[in-house]
């Protein structure tokens, strides 16, 4: 693919994106925390169908929680690559990403094509 490499002001620009994104993560990962909290089996309180609600919504916040998480791994990762003069780059092909991939999604490890093998 035929991609330049980020600018100096691109790069600054996805690198503040990046800290705030990670600061984002984290503070809705502390404010979820009890979210995904065992359903308390108490049927004197909360009939049958509510607790069968509950437990879903738990199931659902478990989920979102995982996600956050990975993305928020991702983040750390692609920060981290800063520092290496790695970051904007495809962990596989080695070629620049591109700054319309970075701009959507900074914590992007591949470029467009070898994200497509990846899925594949």
């Amino acid at each position: 693919m035929d991609t330049e490499e980020l600018s100096d002001e691109e790069a600054e620009t996805l690198r503040r994106q990046l800290v705030e994104l990670i600061a984002g993560l984290e503070e809705s990962l502390s404010a979820s925390a009890g979210t995904a909290a065992p359903v308390v089996l108490d049927q004197s309180s909360v009939g049958r169908l509510s607790r069968m609600d509950a437990m879903q919504q738990q199931a659902m916040a478990k989920a979102t929680r995982q996600k956050a998480q990975v993305r928020l791994t991702q983040c750390k990762a692609a920060l981290s690559a800063f520092d290496r003069d790695e970051y904007g780059f495809c962990r596989k092909c080695e070629e620049p990403i591109g700054y319309p991939r970075l701009s959507a999604k900074p914590e992007a490890p591949f470029c467009v094509t070898c994200q497509r093998g990846a899925d594949a």
